[in-house]
Formats: C-alpha cells, structure tokens, sequence
C-alpha cells in the first residue's frame, strides 16, 4: 500500500512544499517514514517540517 505525504518543511527564512508517495502498511506509519525521510535529507528536526496531509494513493 502507497501513501501520498504532503506538508511542507522550512528552508532558511522559507517553508518548502513537498509531495512524497511513501510505501507503508498504514497512514501513521507513513507520517514516521515522512519525517524521517525529509529530516535526514534536510538536516531538520520535526518542529521544521509541517505534515498537512496522508492519503492513501489511488493504485
């Protein structure tokens, strides 16, 4: 099962949007993976990043 993560994460002075579409059993495990994914690759911690939504990808 995939899920589409969108939120946003702040770059400098700016908040960044992104779309992910993560593998995941289930919509709270995506949000992890979320935040794991675009705080290692941006050095950030959660307060820096804004999930705004987890949707389940229509296949």
């Amino acid at each position: 099962m995939n899920f589409i993560v969108k939120g946003a994460f702040k770059a400098g002075q700016k908040w960044e949007k992104f779309t992910k579409n993560i593998p995941s059993h289930n919509k709270n495990n995506a949000q992890e993976k979320a935040y794991s994914l675009i705080g290692s690759e941006h050095g950030l911690k959660r307060g820096a990043i804004k999930i705004e939504s987890v949707e389940e990808a229509k296949e």
